[in-house]
């Protein structure tokens, strides 16, 4: 019997990008070594992978040192602007993830920095509903071990992954759970095991 429901972030709960791309904008303004510019598109396209890969893509230019200082100094900015201006939140996220918790354990795995989990709980207002979270922010792992190591400490047996990108898909079968495959979000998966067109249809997944 399946016990836990373990959720990504962006293109699955909230879609942040236009809020991200102007505040890593503010912080790339003055240099004049990067080429590259942030745009919602562009980030949408990006996210999912490991904040270093999404350095490496973003900022060729410099070393790898460099490219990881730079993308913190974003991360940054980021956090500030969503404190102030949070992202979209998807139709139905919050009720779902609050009915879902009467029934399951429901944690969050993401590949962002230390401090992203707590704040998008916090803007959703949906502390009291997570079980668990991990991010590499604080492990150094990938998003697949990082499922593997919520299931672990929480004795967790059968779980799914609910997320939106091919990174997500790659990370189910790492961890080897099911994959359910958010359609309205960022990514087009090679690979899922349920598909959803709107969050609340895992209600009807899982009821």
């Amino acid at each position: 019997m399946m016990d836990c429901i373990i959720l990504d972030i962006d293109g699955t709960l909230w879609d942040t990008t236009p809020i991200v791309a102007e505040a890593w904008n503010a912080a790339l303004k003055d240099r004049s070594d990067v080429a590259w510019r942030a745009s919602a598109d562009k980030l949408k396209a990006l996210f999912g992978r490991p904040l270093p890969v999404i350095a490496s893509m973003a900022f060729p230019e410099l070393s790898e040192e460099q490219q990881l200082i730079l993308i913190d100094e974003c991360c940054e900015e980021e956090h500030k602007a969503l404190e102030k201006t949070p992202g979209h939140i998807f139709e139905g996220v919050v009720e779902t993830i609050k009915k879902l918790s009467e029934k399951y354990k429901v944690c969050i795995v993401s590949n962002c920095q230390a401090g992203y989990i707590e704040l998008t709980m916090k803007c959703l207002g949906i502390e009291e509903y997570i079980t668990d979270f991990e991010c590499p922010g604080y492990t150094n792992l990938p998003k697949g071990e990082n499922c593997k190591l919520v299931m672990e400490r929480n004795g967790f047996t059968s779980a799914v992954y609910v997320g939106d990108t091919q990174g997500d898909a790659e990370a189910s079968a790492f961890a080897g759970i099911p994959f359910v495959y958010c359609a309205y979000g960022f990514g087009k998966p090679e690979k899922y095991d349920y598909k959803i067109e709107k969050f609340s249809e895992l209600l009807d997944l899982f009821s």
